[in-house]
């Protein structure tokens, strides 16, 4: 289950601005500056928006490093879950491939050490299969991470800058991502009330794919 509060900024010196303040640095378990990692998605689904209608989203993401010799991606499964000021927890599968192009068969054989359960994730996939996928938006963001430690728990703080587009539509992407690593969901929640308590931050119930929905809607 994937746990994680989002917060909207403005601006990116607003975002950044949380760096360079002592109540960040006193929380923040790495200290050196982190260097961004660029970060390409495209979601998919079926014509019919087979997906979508069972609450799930299909994503292929590219995660590979200019210097590497052979691009990696990341291919990620989210289904179901709840949003809640912010909070968002929902199902998620990752499968991390060579391959550009969704597989239903190599994913659902990569899933075999996830904690979330396969059988949810075989009944949002019946008949389903790649042949029949298109892509529907992309989001293109820099990512900064920082890990936090605040009561008992663990958590990333991500520093995501860039644009999400859908049709001809596109919007600015400008967010703080908390996602809980270990630990408990009220330390994750506290984190974020503190942050927003410290910066003109506010609390997001729209994930990135469904920013990208309202804009399709709009076309």
């Amino acid at each position: 289950m994937e746990t994680e509060c989002k917060l909207a900024f403005k601006s990116e010196e607003e975002l950044f601005g949380i760096l360079d303040a002592d109540w960040f640095y006193n929380i923040c378990m790495e200290h050196e500056k982190q260097e961004a990692v660029k970060l390409s998605s495209t979601y998919y689904d079926t014509p019919d928006r087979r997906m979508i209608s069972r609450g799930g989203s299909i994503r292929v993401r590219n995660i590979s490093d200019s210097d590497e010799e052979e691009e990696t991606y990341e291919h990620t499964i989210k289904l179901g879950g709840k949003v809640d000021n912010g909070l968002h927890q929902r199902y998620e599968w990752n499968v991390k491939t060579f391959s550009k192009s969704f597989s239903k068969e190599e994913f659902l054989d990569g899933i075999s050490r996830s904690e979330d359960p396969s059988d949810i994730l075989m009944e949002a996939l019946d008949g389903i299969t790649e042949d029949y996928l298109e892509p529907l938006c992309k989001t293109k963001f820099n990512r900064t991470v920082y890990t936090l430690g605040y009561g008992d728990s663990l958590m990333e703080a991500c520093f995501d800058v860039g644009k999400l587009s859908a049709g001809d539509k596109s919007e600015p992407i400008c967010e703080l991502e908390l996602e809980l690593i270990s630990g408990d969901v009220v330390d994750l929640m506290d984190m974020a009330n503190y942050i927003v308590s410290k910066t003109n931050a506010e609390f997001s119930n729209d994930s990135k794919f469904k920013r990208c929905l309202k804009l399709l809607e709009e076309e």
